[in-house]
């Protein structure tokens, strides 16, 4: 078995080992993953954090040791909370990261960081205010940065600047934490999902004070949420249709 680390700000995860084939997610600077299968040019690797799996460009990775990947693997999440920061390498270039990227592999990658960062578990209260700092950002599929982000990866992004785990897609978050019967039930920072036609789940919000949400839909914006889903303030119509809400902390 192999093991790598993100060296690069943000690097494509792929379906397929290939430039064109679709983004399911994003690498963040800092990341670490087994590698599962390597070929000449791409390596499908297992993300640490949530064991999300994909392919990335052989050129977008450093390989680290196993003892390296278990020592990193079983440290606290040191972040950088800033939307974009800086690290030197040891011939002084600087490289742009951003918020969320993962600084404990600083010393491994001879990196230096002199930034804002979080390394412990925050009060509830604080995700929507963490939220905020994505407001706006544009929706892109299998993003996870403020330039660039999709539904689950902004509900996933924001709980893990606070501390906390949660899988990556909205159908895989949608099976953790304690449903709830009403949207009256809800504190501010649980997550509402929502489901298409077939009953699938295909998106996710973060629920706000006095039936609002956040969520990310064309970008990172602000709506009504209600007993029917989101009514969107801007169409005057309802765009999602609610189908679960779950209290993950």
């Amino acid at each position: 078995m192999q093991y790598g680390i993100c060296n690069l700000s943000i690097v494509p995860l792929r379906i397929d080992p290939n430039d064109t084939s679709e983004m399911v997610s994003q690498v963040l600077y800092g990341e670490i993953f087994k590698v599962l299968e390597q070929r000449k040019t791409w390596s499908r690797i297992r993300l640490a954090f949530d064991k999300y799996e994909g392919w990335v460009d052989n050129k977008q990775y450093l390989e680290i040791t196993e003892d390296s990947y278990k020592e990193l693997k079983n440290q606290d999440h040191i972040l950088s909370t800033d939307l974009i920061e800086f690290i030197q390498d040891s011939e002084k270039r600087l490289y742009t990261i951003p918020l969320g990227s993962s600084l404990n592999g600083l010393g491994i990658l001879e990196h230096t960081f002199d930034g804002n960062s979080v390394a412990t578990k925050q009060l509830k209260s604080n995700l929507i205010k963490t939220a905020f700092t994505y407001l706006n950002a544009p929706y892109l599929w299998g993003g996870k940065s403020p330039f660039g982000i999709d539904c689950s990866g902004f509900t996933q992004m924001v709980y893990k600047l606070n501390g906390y785990s949660i899988l990556r897609d909205a159908s895989q978050q949608a099976t953790q934490g304690q449903a709830l019967s009403f949207i009256e039930e809800s504190e501010p920072g649980d997550l509402a999902f929502f489901d298409n036609t077939e009953g699938a789940i295909v998106h996710v919000g973060i629920i706000m004070e006095d039936n609002y949400i956040i969520h990310a839909h064309g970008k990172v914006r602000i709506d009504r949420l209600d007993h029917s889903g989101i009514y969107n303030v801007d169409k005057k119509t309802h765009t999602h249709k609610l189908r679960v809400i779950k209290k993950i902390i």
